[in-house]
């Protein structure tokens, strides 16, 4: 059995603000391996299940926010961007499942640090008339890979969010949300304790569990923070501008709308 942990931070438990995910800040320091103590709990839950190989994403910001000196030596580790697919990127190599640490709700849901890929560019993204955070984007992202989602972890409101997308995942929740930068979170020491259990009974159950599949070209809706964003989003040909900050386009799969909403998010940064 081959497994992908796709970690991300805002919801690693006693993660709150954004200093605590932003590099150059001395909270994003401790909160950091955190989120490495995390993933090393999921790793262990994953061969604690029987796994033969686990490889660990590294799915936030900049894509290498865990010391690799610090992971569990027996997991591989993909780190560094651009990659294609992301905070999935590994699917490829053909896994059994993908289990999501430390994930979050998505862009203004009432979830701690809830954003979906860009919190400066995007406000919300739909697929089909879907709307999606960053777990149902990667998670359909894996189901066209064959690859089931099995597990997740992060804080009530993501759980409440993901559970009809993935209706058969192993769901542990790290934390209650209170606020957007508050809440009221497990121990790190406890978190990882249900983490660790919640990977190896997702894994010794993963037979039952289907990928999530969204079949054939994808209509995806963008809303963006600032019509200035929108302006240049519509740079692209074949976008259609819907309103001041609304945008469609047709993607031919949910892999190319992935793809498409990451280079919006890298263009972005020159209206920063």
């Amino acid at each position: 059995m081959k497994v992908l942990i796709s970690t991300d931070i805002e919801g690693v438990a006693g993660v709150y603000h954004p200093e605590q995910t932003r590099q150059g800040n001395p909270e994003y320091e401790r909160a950091r391996l955190l989120m490495a103590q995390e993933a090393n709990a999921a790793i262990a839950g994953a061969f604690d299940a029987g796994a033969d190989e686990v490889l660990v994403n590294d799915s936030h910001g900049g894509f290498r926010n865990m010391p690799p000196d610090v992971l569990d030596p027996r997991a591989r580790v993909v780190q560094g961007k651009p990659r294609y697919l992301s905070m999935v990127a590994g699917v490829e190599e053909g896994v059994d499942a993908v289990c999501m640490v430390g994930y979050h709700s998505r862009a203004q849901g009432r979830g701690i640090l809830a954003h979906t890929i860009n919190s400066f560019a995007f406000a919300g993204v739909s697929l089909g008339g879907r709307e999606l955070g960053e777990a149902g984007l990667y998670g359909a992202l894996a189901g066209e890979y064959g690859v089931p989602v099995v597990m997740g972890s992060g804080d009530d409101v993501f759980i409440a969010e993901n559970r009809g997308l993935f209706p058969q995942a192993v769901f542990v929740e790290t934390k209650k949300a209170t606020g957007n930068t508050s809440g009221v979170s497990l121990s790190p020491e406890r978190a990882r304790e249900a983490i660790r259990a919640g990977v190896q009974v997702a894994l010794s159950s993963r037979a039952k569990v289907l990928p999530l599949v969204f079949e054939g070209p994808q209509t995806v809706t963008l809303r963006t923070q600032t019509a200035a964003l929108a302006d240049l989003f519509c740079q692209w040909p074949g976008f259609e501008r819907v309103d001041g900050v609304t945008l469609r386009f047709v993607a031919a799969d949910v892999e190319s709308a992935v793809r498409m909403l990451n280079c919006c998010s890298a263009m972005s940064s020159m209206l920063r």
